[in-house]
């Protein structure tokens, strides 16, 4: 299981990577593998406001569809669309290519309430 140290992870399997004062937001390795093929993204619009905890978007695969859940607060200030031509993507690249969302968090502090790699993988290996 690829997870890189630096990025932050949700108990939703997102990850968060820190940029200056925004963050980047995808969904884990460990998720896409469970999921399966990747079909179908739905990712809310650039400007939109998102809720901790509360879902974003959604994500279709050959098994199931999933909901995204906003690891913080904030406003959505890009979208990967390329995600819409391309979900195969998620599988592929889950942390360079398959980013989904860039927000602006509007409480910095919900960033101390996500997991280390170390605390995620703890986690998913407990499953």
């Amino acid at each position: 299981m690829n997870l890189p140290k630096e990025f932050k992870y949700s108990e939703e399997h997102e990850w968060v990577k820190e940029e200056g004062d925004k963050v980047r937001i995808g969904i884990t390795d460990f998720a896409q593998s469970e999921l399966g093929d990747i079909v179908f993204v739905e990712l809310p619009e650039e400007g939109d406001e998102v809720e901790a905890d509360e879902p974003f978007g959604s994500v279709e695969s050959v098994k199931t569809v999933s909901e995204l859940y906003a690891p913080v607060t904030g406003k959505v200030v890009e979208v990967n669309e390329e995600l819409d031509d391309s979900p195969e993507f998620v599988n592929e690249s889950p942390y360079e290519k398959a980013w989904m969302i860039v927000v602006e968090p509007s409480n910095k502090e919900e960033m101390d309430e996500l997991m280390t790699a170390e605390e995620y993988e703890e986690m998913v290996s407990e499953d």
